[in-house]
């Protein structure tokens, strides 16, 4: 075994002190579904209900072993790092300072009061966490505490490289494919180091949200670049530069092995997941299984481990999840339609829907208009092949309509 390897199975014996192996379950739903031995590493079981308590916990042990009178520890996190670094905090009795995007949902908020007590300060800064990071930095060098970073640091990836030690011992023998959701690159970093000489066989596919396809953008240009627009709905994933430290590792990945997944299709695999297995998984934790889709010829009669890294959700963002579903699987649309101004004309459209369609929303944009009146429309369905009848009819009487479903611009002001 490599030193690092070593290191990762030390990691893995310290992090026992705290909580035991997270399970490694076989899925039989997924299995089903694609023809494969899928199994999922759920990180989302930790005692913070994600794999990020791991890396934290290596770290600062690690520092107070070289300076035990070390008390002030600073971080910066969307929500997953710092519920990690609290806990890890309080159990080693020491203070820690939490900066975390204005944006983290408040149920993380919450936890990481929660787990921290009386051991942390939690601060929002930022709308997106590289303004957090660079807030946190400066007042770390201020207070001269101590920087852990969520994922940029050797100690916090060789801690999620424990992930990995568990993952063979749990199954015996080494998985055909593992897959792995990728944010700054810790976790993908510490397991891909692990395997290369723990199972060099084993083929890694990696997923990072569309929105934030930071490791995709540094292969493609030779090194870590910064994008220039994040979409922050996967939170705990949406980074807009990877780190340094994860690209060294991760750098010589063929760029077709990183799959980018749409943050509306995302929500289709966050239901699934509720309502047919009752797993409750974040957007950053259902990135792994939402790849299988596209993973489905090359699994197909093969072991699959997907690591699902997070299940701290806020249920009330749910209602936001079902409408992006819905939208992407074609069951709901949106639509400006021209309303003639005549008696009828309303009655006329509603006979035009079918059984199984339901109006979500009407209303008029413009009432000033004499001949023609503008209305934006949302219609909710079974089948999206009830939307080619609708049109139909709709393109028959001569009603005149845009569909802005999938136009961002638009749909960002009116819907």
């Amino acid at each position: 075994m490599s030193d690092f390897t070593d290191k990762a199975h030390g990691a893995e014996h310290e992090i026992r002190a705290l909580f035991p192996a997270t399970p490694l379950q076989r899925n039989d739903h997924l299995s089903a579904r694609y023809g494969a031995d899928i199994w999922l590493k759920r990180e989302d079981l930790s005692p913070v209900r994600s794999y990020k308590i791991r890396g934290a916990l290596n770290a600062m042990r690690k520092v107070l072993a070289v300076d035990p009178k070390r008390r002030l520890f600073v971080c910066a996190s969307a929500g997953n790092h710092a519920q990690g670094v609290a806990f890890v905090a309080r159990h080693f009795g020491v203070r820690a300072v939490i900066f975390m995007p204005v944006t983290t949902p408040q149920q993380k908020i919450d936890k990481t009061r929660i787990f921290g007590g009386d051991a942390i300060e939690i601060r929002l800064i930022g709308d997106y966490f590289d303004d957090t990071l660079a807030a946190a930095q400066a007042y770390c060098t201020e207070a001269s505490g101590h920087f852990l970073s969520p994922f940029d640091d050797a100690d916090v990836i060789e801690g999620q490289a424990s992930v990995a030690a568990e993952v063979m011992t749990q199954l015996g023998h080494a998985p055909d494919m593992i897959v792995l959701p990728v944010g700054g690159g810790g976790l993908s970093a510490g397991i891909t180091r692990y395997l290369r000489d723990a199972s060099p066989n084993t083929a890694i596919r990696y997923v990072e949200p569309a929105g934030g396809a930071s490791l995709a953008a540094a292969l493609l240009s030779g090194n870590p670049v910064s994008l220039s627009k994040v979409d922050s709905f996967v939170d705990g994933a949406a980074v807009a530069r990877i780190g340094a430290l994860t690209f060294e590792a991760l750098k010589n990945t063929p760029v077709d092995h990183v799959l980018a997944a749409p943050e509306d299709r995302i929500c289709t695999t966050i239901l699934d997941m509720l309502n047919v297995e009752g797993v409750v998984l974040e957007p950053a934790g259902a990135l792994s299984i939402d790849a299988l889709g596209d993973l489905a010829e090359q699994i197909r009669g093969k072991s699959v481990v997907c690591v699902t890294s997070g299940g701290n959700f806020d249920f009330e963002r749910l209602p936001e999840v079902k409408e992006r579903a819905q939208r992407f699987s074609g069951l709901k649309k949106y639509f400006l339609l021209r309303l003639p101004q005549r008696p009828g004309a309303l009655r006329d459209f509603l006979e035009m829907l079918g059984p199984d369609d339901d109006i979500a929303r009407f209303e008029y944009l413009k009432k000033s208009a004499r001949n023609f009146g503008t209305v934006l429309i949302g219609i909710e369905t079974k089948l999206p092949k009830n939307f080619d009848l609708l049109f139909g009819k709709l393109n028959e009487a001569g009603f005149a309509y845009t569909d802005i479903t999938n136009d961002e611009t638009v749909a960002e002001f009116v819907i």
